[in-house]
């Protein structure tokens, strides 16, 4: 049999609801290159591996057994995948018909980039962006370019630092030359990682303007809620530990204490300061592991003078951007 060039891979955890729609979706796909779709299922309770086998034959449905998470779910259809590319899909989408197309040609044209991240819309108002790619700032945190934002400022297309992982697609060698996503971050900040680690490989990321997916957002682990704030904040710690350069982590040190504290604050105000300082807690507790890691990735990185300039230094007016275009 031969082998698809893309396996598109989409991460299941008691989203039966969601599952039609966006299974429809990828059989609609028009103009894109042979593509499988795995369906991994991380013990789901409401029948969804069951629903997908009968209504959804020609659909590939890895069970995993447990819940691994984003990050071990993801790896796991990664492993079992026949693909030359990956494309990973939130269950909760609605892929354009041209979606996988736009995605895969915009690595066709681009030789040096890894990575190609979508035009993520909302799915109850498609005029709104969810996420035009990830940015990452100065301070130590990562954010969603656009959100709340007119999709029509968003249409360019262009270089960002990273991938949104609802809606991606990624070089299958340079995934497994990451060791996938790290499954230490079970979920949240596992692309922000992933994108953080390929940069620092000297792989870029392009945002595919053209490639528009609708997601309903949040639909598993719930908007602002306590283990989203959990592992926010546990996360963000991690992927900044490991992956910042010495130099910039010196210069950004005071930034990022006055960021990661601006963010429990924000947290207590919404009543999560709980979390969001059990977060925090656990991030110190999972210091040796993450040190160690920066070894490994450090000691690999390649010189990179632009990596400082793809940043946002002003976390503040990013904020109030934010709020002005209705985001988070």
């Amino acid at each position: 049999m031969t082998a698809p060039a893309i396996s598109v891979i989409v991460l299941n955890y008691n989203g039966r609801r969601w599952l039609g729609p966006c299974l429809d979706a990828l059989r609609a796909q028009a103009g894109a290159p042979p593509f499988e779709t795995i369906l991994v299922d991380n013990a789901s309770s409401d029948a969804s591996a069951a629903y997908v086998r009968e209504a959804f034959p020609d659909v590939r449905v890895i069970e995993t057994g447990g819940n691994l998470g984003f990050a071990g779910g993801n790896n796991a259809g990664a492993r079992v995948a026949r693909g030359a590319r990956l494309a990973f899909l939130n269950n909760d989408t609605v892929a354009a018909p041209d979606w996988l197309a736009e995605l895969s040609r915009s690595l066709d044209t681009r030789p040096s980039f890894a990575l190609a991240t979508s035009r993520i819309v909302r799915m109850d108002d498609p005029s709104r962006v969810d996420s035009a790619g990830d940015g990452y700032l100065r301070a130590g945190g990562a954010y969603k370019r656009g959100h709340g934002a007119s999709e029509a400022d968003y249409a360019r297309p262009e270089e960002v630092f990273g991938a949104c992982g609802a809606a991606f697609m990624i070089r299958r060698e340079i995934f497994e030359a990451l060791d996938g996503f790290d499954e230490s971050f079970f979920m949240v900040y596992e692309d922000v990682d992933l994108s953080y680690r390929a940069r620092l490989l000297g792989y870029d990321c392009w945002y595919a303007a053209d490639a528009i997916v609708r997601h309903a957002g949040s639909a598993t682990l719930g908007r602002a809620s306590a283990a989203a704030v959990f592992y926010g904040q546990r996360n963000l710690e991690w992927a900044w530990i490991k992956n910042t350069p010495s130099p910039l982590i010196w210069r950004s040190l005071a930034a990022h204490v006055v960021y990661s504290i601006a963010g429990v604050a924000h947290y207590a105000r919404m009543g999560r300061l709980l979390p969001a300082l059990r977060g925090k807690l656990g991030a110190l507790a999972g210091m040796p592991a993450a040190l160690r890691a920066r070894r490994r990735i450090q000691s690999s990185a390649k010189p990179t003078r632009r990596l400082d300039d793809l940043m946002d230094r002003d976390w503040l007016a990013l904020k109030r951007r934010e709020k002005r275009a209705g985001g988070r």
